[in-house]
C-alpha cells in the first residue's frame, strides 16, 4: 500500500512525497489519518533534524515522518489487537510513549508513523503502552487536539503543594488559589485557560499576560467565566518591577499560588519565583530551545517559604484518555485553538513558517490538497465562510465537512510539484 507523507530529511529538510508501506504484522495496525493539528514541537524538529534527541542519527537514509497530533480511523488489525481494536474505529495518539530505553516517538522517529500522512502502519509499543486512545467526538480535528490538551493536564496534575505541617504533597493546583500564566495567549495557553476554568479543582483568581493586545483581546472573548474572577493583563514595555507591580494589583496584592511559564525567558523565571506565595510551585511549561538556559531562584523561599518548581514535557496515556472524554462530553472546546486549516501539500512550508504565520493552531487535513486558509480573512460569503459564521468564525465540526466533501484528494502527481 502506498502513503503519501511529510518525512524530514535533514535540518530545514522536509518533503511531501509518497513511499510504500508495508505488510503489517501480527502485532500492528494499519490506519488512515485525517487530521493533524500543528506543534511549535515539529519546528523544533525542523530546525535541528538529525541533532533532534527523538530522531535516528540518519535521517538522509531513513527519513521519518512528521507530526504528533493526529486523529484517524483504523483500517486493519493485526491478530494481536484483534481482541481490543477493530477496522472502522475512530482513534487519536498520544506520542509521548515514555519508555526508559528509548526516545523515539511517533511524528518524530519512525518511517511509518506521523501525523502528516494519508496512510501509517502504527507499531506494537503505541498499543501496548496504551497510547492508542479510542476517540468518540464529533469530529477528527479534536481527536487531533487530545494530544495538546493532555500536555495541559499533565501540567496541572504536576503542580504540587504540601498537606498542612507535613512533608507530604498534595498534587494539582492549589484549589481556589491565584493562578499566573505568562505569555498565555499562544494555543497551548488557551488551552490551559480552558481546562483552568472547567476542570474539576479551579482557582480563585486566574491571571494571563502577554504583549500582544490583540491576543488578549480575544482570549478574553472566548474564555468568558462566571466561576473564576479572569484578568488579562498586557505587559508590552514594562520593566520587570512594573510587571511585578501590575500583576501583584490584580489579585489586591497578594502572590500566586500556582505559575506557569508558557515562554522560556530567563528573566521572566526568576520573576515568577519573587511573585510566588509560601508554599507556591512555578512549572515552567515552555521547553527552552537550549540546554544553557538557566534563572536565578531564591533558595531561602526554597528553604523557609517551600517555593516548589515544576516541569512538564507532554502526558501520558491517562492524560490523553482524560483530554478525549472532557471533548467528547464538550467540557472543552478546542476548537476555539485553530486559526488555520491546511491540506498535506501545504504541510512542509507551514511547519517550517510557524513564528512568521503566527495565531494558534495550524490544522493539516491530511488526505486533501488545498493551500493554507487563514480563518480570519475567509470571505464570509463563500461556502466555508458561510459555515464559519454559523459558528460564531470558530471551526466547527460542520466545518471539517465541508472541507472533506469540497476540497480535492492528495494524489501521488501532486507531490511532483510540492
Amino acid at each position: 500500500m502506498n502513503s503519501i507523507g511529510l518525512r524530514i530529511h535533514g535540518k530545514k529538510d522536509l518533503r511531501v512525497e509518497q513511499f510504500e508501506l508495508p505488510e503489517i504484522k501480527d502485532d500492528e495496525i494499519l490506519a488512515t489519518v485525517v487530521s493533524d493539528t500543528m506543534c511549535m514541537s515539529s519546528w523544533k524538529l525542523a530546525q535541528e533534524g538529525e541533532d533532534h534527541k527523538k530522531t535516528p542519527d540518519n535521517l538522509d537514509k531513513n527519513p521519518a515522518l512528521v507530526g504528533h497530533e493526529f486523529s484517524g480511523k483504523i483500517l486493519k488489525v493485526g491478530k494481536k489487537w484483534a481482541d481490543k481494536y477493530q477496522a472502522g474505529d475512530d482513534y487519536a495518539i498520544q506520542p509521548n510513549l515514555a519508555r526508559d530505553d528509548t526516545p523515539f516517538v511517533p511524528g518524530y522517529s519512525y518511517p511509518y508513523i506521523g501525523g502528516d500522512a494519508t496512510a501509517i502502519i502504527i507499531p506494537n509499543e503505541v498499543m501496548a503502552l496504551d497510547c492508542l486512545v479510542p476517540f468518540h467526538g464529533q469530529a477528527y480535528y479534536e481527536g487531533s487536539l487530545c494530544e495538546p490538551l493532555s500536555c495541559v493536564i499533565a501540567a496541572f496534575e504536576a503542580q504540587f503543594h504540601l498537606i498542612p505541617h507535613t512533608y507530604n504533597h498534595k498534587m494539582g493546583i492549589k484549589a481556589n488559589g491565584n493562578i499566573l500564566m505568562l505569555g498565555g495567549t499562544g494555543p497551548m495557553g488557551l488551552l490551559a485557560i480552558d481546562y483552568a476554568l472547567h476542570a474539576g479543582v479551579k482557582p480563585k483568581n486566574l491571571v494571563v499576560t502577554d504583549i500582544d493586545q490583540s491576543k488578549l483581546d480575544r482570549a478574553k472573548k472566548l474564555y468568558p467565566s462566571d466561576e473564576v474572577n479572569v484578568s488579562f493583563v498586557n505587559v508590552n514595555g514594562l520593566s520587570v518591577d512594573e510587571q511585578k507591580a501590575k500583576l501583584k494589583a490584580t489579585v489586591d496584592g497578594a502572590g500566586f499560588d500556582d505559575i506557569f511559564c508558557m515562554i522560556s525567558v530567563p528573566a521572566l523565571v526568576t520573576m515568577s519565583g519573587e511573585l510566588l506565595n509560601p508554599d507556591g510551585c512555578l512549572n515552567q511549561f515552555a521547553g527552552p530551545m537550549h540546554k544553557d538556559f538557566t534563572a536565578q531562584l531564591n533558595f531561602y523561599d526554597v528553604h523557609y517559604n517551600f517555593t516548589h518548581v515544576a516541569g512538564t514535557s507532554g502526558g501520558n496515556a491517562q492524560n490523553e484518555a482524560t483530554a478525549a472524554q472532557l471533548i467528547a462530553e464538550r467540557k472543552v472546546n478546542v476548537a476555539k485553538v485553530i486559526t488555520h486549516v491546511l491540506g498535506l501539500n501545504a504541510a512542509a512550508e507551514t511547519t517550517l513558517t510557524q513564528p512568521e504565520i503566527g495565531g494558534g493552531k495550524k490544522l493539516v487535513y491530511s488526505q486533501k490538497k488545498f493551500d493554507r486558509i487563514e480563518l480570519a480573512k475567509v470571505d464570509p460569503e463563500s461556502g466555508l465562510g458561510k459555515v464559519l459564521a454559523k459558528h460564531n468564525g470558530l471551526w466547527s465540526p460542520e466545518a471539517e465537512q465541508w472541507i472533506m466533501t469540497n476540497m480535492p484528494d492528495i494524489s501521488a502527481e501532486d507531490t511532483a510539484n510540492i
